[in-house]
Parts: C-alpha cells; sequence; structure tokens
C-alpha cells in the first residue's frame, strides 16, 4: 500500500489518539513524580513530632496531614461507625465523632477501635492525635474507652502512577497495531479485487 492510498481521515484519527494516549502516559510520569515527592514530604513530617493547630481550610488540612494536633471537642454532633483497623491490625469498626470545635469550625475525631460496631458514649473533651487524610484527627491515645486505631501511614496512599503510564502506551500500541492490521487487511482486499 502506497502512501497516498491510506485513508486520509482515519488515519488522522488514529494518529491523534496515539498522540493523545502518549500524552497521557507521559503526563502520569509526571504524576508519579509528583506522589513520590509528596509521600516523601508526608513520611518526613510523619517523624518530626512537631504538633500544630488544628487545620480549618483544605490548603492548611494539605500541609499539616500526618502531623499531631489537638482541639477541644466542645460538642458532639454525631458519632458514626466505619471498618477499620486497631493498632494491632485486627479488623473491627473505628468509632468517628462529629464535633464542634472550641474557637468556632469542627472537626472529626476517630476516637478508637472495637470489635462492636456499636458507637461508644462520648460528650466531648480534649482531643489529641494524628491528622489523617480526610481530615479527621486519630485519637493518640483513644478516647471513650476503645482500643488505638492503627496510626496513618502516608505508605497507604496508593501511588498508581508508573501503571497507568504503562496503561496509556500500551494503549497507544495496541491502537498502532490494530490500525497496522486493519491498513493490511484493506492492501489485501483492495489487491484480490483488482
Amino acid at each position: 500500500m502506497k502512501l497516498r492510498d491510506l485513508p486520509v481521515l482515519s488515519t488522522l484519527i488514529v494518529l491523534l489518539a496515539v498522540v493523545a494516549m502518549v500524552a497521557l502516559g507521559f503526563w502520569q510520569l509526571d504524576r508519579l513524580d509528583q506522589k513520590e515527592a509528596l509521600l516523601a514530604r508526608y513520611g518526613a513530617v510523619q517523624d518530626d513530632g512537631t504538633s500544630v493547630t488544628y487545620p480549618q481550610d483544605d490548603a492548611a488540612l494539605e500541609a499539616d496531614l500526618y502531623r499531631r494536633s489537638s482541639f477541644d471537642c466542645t460538642r458532639v454532633s454525631g458519632i458514626r461507625s466505619v471498618s477499620g483497623t486497631s493498632i494491632k491490625g485486627a479488623k473491627g469498626w473505628a468509632h468517628i465523632a462529629a464535633c464542634e470545635i472550641s474557637g468556632g469550625g469542627t472537626g472529626e475525631v476517630a476516637l478508637g477501635w472495637s470489635r462492636d460496631p456499636q458507637p461508644p458514649v462520648y460528650s466531648g473533651g480534649a482531643v489529641t492525635g494524628i491528622i489523617a487524610p480526610g481530615g479527621r484527627i486519630v485519637a493518640d491515645p483513644p478516647l471513650a474507652g476503645l482500643s488505638g486505631l492503627a496510626k496513618p501511614d502516608p505508605a497507604d496512599i496508593p501511588n498508581n502512577h508508573l501503571a497507568y503510564a504503562g496503561q496509556w502506551f500500551f494503549f497507544a500500541l495496541t491502537a498502532l497495531i490494530i490500525y497496522f492490521l486493519a491498513l493490511k487487511r484493506r492492501a489485501r482486499k483492495t489487491g484480490a479485487a483488482t
């Protein structure tokens, strides 16, 4: 098949799709570098032991993840139970209280762990612990007579960007192979018809 015999529109669509997929692959590689730097930063602050004021906006929360913090829970507006892991690795329930904070604002505290899904009785008070993703403090020490929850760990944050990049490059290669096979088949049909 000669170059002039290539279907212009189909070739253009396939080439644009391949370029887009390759660009997405390189974008994922860039995101991989960014995520590795973020995880390294989280790991460094996790070990420094400093305590920060509980963040009240998204930017401050992002900057203070995995640091120790505290607040005074002046009123509990509700307690929910979700699946959780104890500090010893046992599966069970994490009990999370929604609090109004002294001085204004709201926050959540993961009070602790139990095998019982029934929420504990908790009326508020001083909270101290580690800021986890989502903004809740994982209480350390645990509160309301509960056992300790597993501490938030930046290593639990998925970093799948290399796999995503590989997928985009694979999709681009697959598109080229399929298009090449379609062109061969078209050339055979055209050759058989003449």
